[in-house]
């Protein structure tokens, strides 16, 4: 398959999203920005364009699409029994990295959603994406535009080393914004519950709709005990070398990292370091790259999945990497570092 790019970083083109629609109608496959990383599009009503997704991203077949709209009103096709609290929060944070499980209705096939009676449903902040969402029938589902378990995309670049010859066409918007995932909140339980830690955090929707639970499989040490998004269940965002990430002190961790890079080169290997603005030259016998500033938490979170794969294309044979609990982000920061770790931490 010949895929097609569209560039698209100085804004909208009405004749590419015309055809970017146009593949999207006819059952296509279209990679698009969001202000959080790429997502990979295909007609959410339609069963077979859905099951092209996961076939394309070697996605299991069990985990969710989410559905993206571009107008409110839209809503009401795809759900059912529509909570007060879905619309207060689209008025706080839609368009945004927001994503709402409701209940579907019949017009969402069960391919879109996994198997389940729920439909995942967000309104990008981004111009492009809106607009091709328009033309491609109002209704795209999207899950990242990546290879099942890789770093997410943040950069057309990205999405092409993964999908160029598997998919239709993608649309080059540019760097995302946000580089992370939305934060996934179910609104079908008595209390809203996060699936997804994401930009908008616990604290931001507690000022709109009042209490919100942590899905216990989130916050549990428990290996046995699994999250509630079935997506939340498989290792994603990993690296080709293993990765661990390093918590304790400052100084210890600087101390450690050097102390396993100086192993790693004794033995003929490349270690990588995910470091800071601040440590970056504290560190050793490997390949060391910053990840931003810790005052600057939205530039940790822009960088994670580009390093991710730089780190790819070194080849190096491990990462070690710094613990980053921010203010804001630092909850979804470590989600996705921890799940491309596997979980695997050094105390020190």
């Amino acid at each position: 398959m010949n895929t097609v790019l569209e560039n698209m970083t100085d804004g909208v083109h009405e004749d590419g999203i015309r055809r970017a629609g146009r593949v999207l109608r006819n059952g296509g496959l279209v990679a698009f920005p969001t202000e959080t990383v790429y997502g990979l599009g295909a007609d959410a009503l339609d069963q077979d364009a859905a099951r092209k997704i996961y076939q394309a991203k070697g996605r299991p077949s069990d985990n969710p699409l989410i559905v993206h709209i571009a107008d409110w009103e839209t809503i009401e096709k795809i759900t059912e029994d529509l909570p007060a609290w879905a619309k207060l929060l689209s008025d706080a944070f839609w368009p945004g990295p927001l994503t709402m499980v409701l209940k579907k209705s019949a017009a969402v096939p069960f391919a879109t959603t996994g198997g389940l009676s729920t439909v995942a449903v967000r309104m990008p902040d981004n111009a492009v994406a809106l607009a091709l969402i328009r033309a491609g029938g109002g209704y795209i589902a999207a899950p990242s535009a990546n290879t099942s378990g890789r770093p997410s995309p943040t950069t057309a670049g990205h999405v092409a080393e993964d999908m160029d010859g598997v998919i239709d066409m993608i649309i080059d918007g540019g760097p995302v914004l946000i580089g992370l995932e939305s934060t996934i909140v179910d609104l079908t339980e008595e209390i809203p519950v996060i699936l997804r830690p994401g930009y908008i955090s616990r604290e931001m929707l507690q000022e709109v709709v009042g209490p919100v639970r942590l899905d216990r499989g989130l916050i549990s040490e428990d290996p046995s005990v699994h999250p509630k998004a079935p997506g939340m269940k498989y290792r994603h965002y990993a690296p080709q070398a293993p990765l661990f990430i390093v918590e304790g002190s400052e100084n210890r961790v600087r101390e450690k990292i050097n102390a396993l890079t100086a192993a790693e080169h004794e033995r003929g290997g490349l270690a990588g370091v995910i470091a800071t603005d601040e440590s970056l030259d504290f560190y050793e016998h490997a390949a060391v790259k910053s990840i931003g500033s810790r005052d600057e938490e939205l530039s940790i979170a822009q960088h994670l999945y580009a390093i991710l794969r730089e780190f790819d294309l070194m080849k190096v044979s491990v990462i070690y990497s710094e613990s980053f609990e921010t203010p804001r982000m630092g909850a979804a920061i470590m989600n996705r570092l921890m799940k491309a770790a596997g979980h695997q931490v050094i105390h020190v």
